[in-house]
Order: C-alpha cells, then sequence, then structure tokens
C-alpha cells in the first residue's frame, strides 16, 4: 500500500475518533440538555463544566483527550510512521471540531489536540501543559491559557527535534485552536471575556 495511502486512511480514522461527541451525549445524561442551547453552545469540556460542575467537564476532557491519544496510537500500530501519526492527530482536532454527526459544529479541539502530542511529541505536551496551568493561573482566562499552549507545542517541537510532519501537525492545530478562540480573544481585549472560577451575577 503506498504511503499517500496510508496517510489517507490514518487521517479518515482520526477524524471519525475524533468527532466522537462525548461532551454532548454526557451532558444530556447528566440533565444539562442538549449543550449547544446552554452556556456558550461549544460541545466542549469547559461548557460541560458550567453546566454540569467541574467534576462532569474534568471527565469529559480526559475523554476528549483519549480521543487524540486513540488515533494516534491507532495510526502507529497500524501503518507506522510520523506522516500518517500525525495526520491522524490534526484529523482527530479537526473531527472534535467539525463532527460530521453534529453539523460540523462541535469544540475548540484544546484536549484532543493535547491528547494527540502526548504521543507525537510528549516533551512538547509536557511543557505546553505546564504553560497552560501558569497562564491560567496567574491570568484566571483559560481561553489564553489554551492559546499560548498551542502556540508553544510546534516552537517546543521544533527546538526537541521532532520530525517535519509532527512539527507541522503542531502549527495546523494551533492555527485551528487559535481560530476557534477568536471570539473568546476579542472578548479578552474588551475585558468581558469570562473568567475561570468567577462567579457570574
Amino acid at each position: 500500500m503506498p504511503p499517500a495511502t496510508w496517510v489517507s486512511f490514518s487521517a479518515v480514522m482520526g477524524y471519525l475518533v475524533g468527532s466522537i461527541p462525548f461532551a454532548l451525549v454526557l451532558a444530556r445524561r447528566w440533565g444539562a440538555g442538549d449543550l449547544r442551547l446552554v452556556g456558550s453552545g461549544n460541545v466542549g469540556a469547559a461548557n460541560v463544566a458550567r453546566a454540569s460542575g467541574l467534576k462532569s467537564g474534568l471527565v469529559v476532557a480526559l475523554l476528549d483527550i483519549s480521543k487524540g491519544i486513540v488515533s494516534v496510537l491507532l495510526a502507529e500500530r497500524l501503518f507506522g510512521g510520523a506522516n500518517a501519526a500525525a495526520a491522524a492527530g490534526v484529523a482527530a482536532v479537526v473531527g472534535h471540531v467539525y463532527p460530521v454527526w453534529l453539523g460540523f459544529r462541535g469544540g475548540k479541539g484544546v484536549a484532543t489536540a493535547c491528547g494527540a502530542f502526548v504521543i507525537l511529541a510528549p516533551i512538547a505536551a509536557g511543557a505546553a501543559l505546564a504553560s497552560f496551568v501558569v497562564c491560567v493561573w496567574a491570568t484566571r482566562y483559560v481561553s489564553l491559557g489554551s492559546v499560548v499552549a498551542s502556540l508553544m507545542v510546534p516552537v517546543l517541537a521544533w527546538s526537541s527535534d521532532e520530525p517535519l510532519p509532527v512539527f507541522t501537525a503542531g502549527i495546523s492545530c494551533a492555527a485551528l485552536i487559535i481560530f476557534r478562540h477568536r471570539e473568546n480573544l476579542r472578548r479578552m481585549l474588551t475585558g468581558t471575556e469570562r473568567r475561570f472560577g468567577r462567579v457570574e451575577r
């Protein structure tokens, strides 16, 4: 089978795994209703936390992380090579953000990208996660921490000599995550972005 076919199969598989809507399904099961009509309307862990509580949000975050991990591991086991693994990781993030089952309206891809790069570039992922925690702790903006961490991944992947496909995947995921956070960034500039842990009155 030609390498390009392996990459294509990896991308399709990653997209399908990434598009599993854990947040929507579990939020309904926990009594929050249709997550797309609740809070920010985002189909992701942060909105689940707002709708159903922090523990529920954490469960969904772990499941979304697992989508990235499973996609990359399957590509590595079935096809091997950095190209197939990187394609699966990016496709999983795209699947989470634009799931076909939900009319291409999903989450923002941060947790799924985290899972993908835990396998693709563990050093970069670990350092990016640390930057996320520090940024959120300092500013209380989860969205800002997400953007900073996503930007850190390709820089750290390059500096730690990861394969070119992994570096390219880092740039692709960072671009998508920043695009999905564009409204959050605008709200931060106007001072209207919600801070983590702040009680709204």
